[in-house]
């Protein structure tokens, strides 16, 4: 897995995003409770980074996502089109 030059996102996001997507879109035909997925992959993704990065790290891709919480990045994306609209 390489990075972009301004050291950014890999350049296999976009394909680990579809897989996501896909997995996703499975479970919610199979009427899996959205937030029983969403626990699933959040636990999962702790699990991987927990085995690939230190404590320090994990907790600022935490802080990352915190941020972008608080910041309104979600109910941008409830509003975009295709999204939920949930409030």
């Amino acid at each position: 897995m390489q990075q972009d030059p301004a050291d950014m996102a890999p350049e296999d996001l976009s394909h680990a995003g579809s897989v996501v997507d896909k997995a996703i879109e499975y479970m919610m035909e199979q009427h899996i409770a959205p937030i029983s997925i969403a626990s699933a992959l959040l636990g999962g993704a702790l699990g991987l980074l927990a085995r690939t990065m230190d404590d320090r790290a994990v907790a600022a891709v935490l802080r990352n996502a915190l941020a972008s919480v608080e910041s309104g990045e979600l109910n941008e994306a409830r509003q975009a089109p295709g999204g939920p609209n949930r409030a």
